[in-house]
């Protein structure tokens, strides 16, 4: 799904944010996405969601090789790729239910699918009574989940939230990763960016760790053992 090969991020003429970080995504994995705050979590995110050309190294995703690749080529492949970014980024002249209906009408789905699909999902995540809102109407958590069914509604083959749940309550945290587990069995592949251990602890997937620019994957069977010996 995706490969990083010695891949290195700076911006300008600063020092790299990213260094060195090379990886490997199997199609249909899970993986958290951990680190402190400045680590580069969100930097990884916008290489992964093509927002970003490397400086250096080279990016494989779903077999091609994006270094090479022409600008204008690169639209069809993010459009299998769903995001969830911290600020939103929802159109405010347009209702919840236009915001999560955009991708599917970007693909010409009929009308009669998307409303069905649209409503449903909105439903699902506790905003079928404000289908028709603006997003400036919205508490932040609320705008928080139209996003989020935004990303999903055409079950991308990637999926990648940058702090999902940071505006959200337990519960409604709890059954948005639900959502995002469900996706994952139809073999979306998913990556997380959380600061959230409560989260990371009960799903228990595993983390994609990065610190200062440099990166690590903690194994799910070594996330197990830790769990086991009382770690977590």
């Amino acid at each position: 799904m995706i490969k990083f090969d010695h891949v290195g991020l700076r911006y300008g003429i600063g020092p790299e944010i990213l260094s060195d970080i090379s990886f490997v995504l199997e199609p249909g994995s899970f993986h958290f996405l951990t680190g402190p705050s400045g680590a580069g979590k969100t930097s990884l995110m916008k290489l992964m969601y093509l927002g970003r050309q490397p400086t250096r190294g080279m990016v494989h995703m779903f077999g091609n090789i994006i270094n090479t690749m022409p600008r204008n080529s690169l639209a069809a492949i993010r459009q299998s790729i769903g995001v969830v970014f911290q600020d939103f980024r929802l159109l405010q002249h347009m209702s919840a239910f236009d915001n999560v209906a955009l991708p599917l009408r970007i693909k010409s789905v009929p009308e009669a699918q998307i409303k069905k699909d649209v409503n449903e999902l909105l439903e699902w995540v506790g905003l079928g009574d404000h289908v028709d809102a603006l997003p400036n109407t919205l508490s932040g958590g609320q705008q928080q989940r139209v996003a989020i069914a935004r990303a999903v509604i055409t079950r991308p083959k990637l999926l990648l939230a940058d702090e999902p749940t940071g505006n959200l309550d337990d519960d409604i945290g709890i059954r948005l990763l639900n959502l995002f587990e469900q996706l994952n069995k139809m073999g979306t592949t998913l990556v997380i960016a959380t600061h959230d251990e409560h989260l990371i602890d009960r799903f228990g997937h595993p983390r994609m760790m990065l610190d200062d620019g440099q990166l690590s994957i903690e194994k799910q069977d070594s996330w197990l053992r830790k769990k086991l010996e009382g770690v977590f």
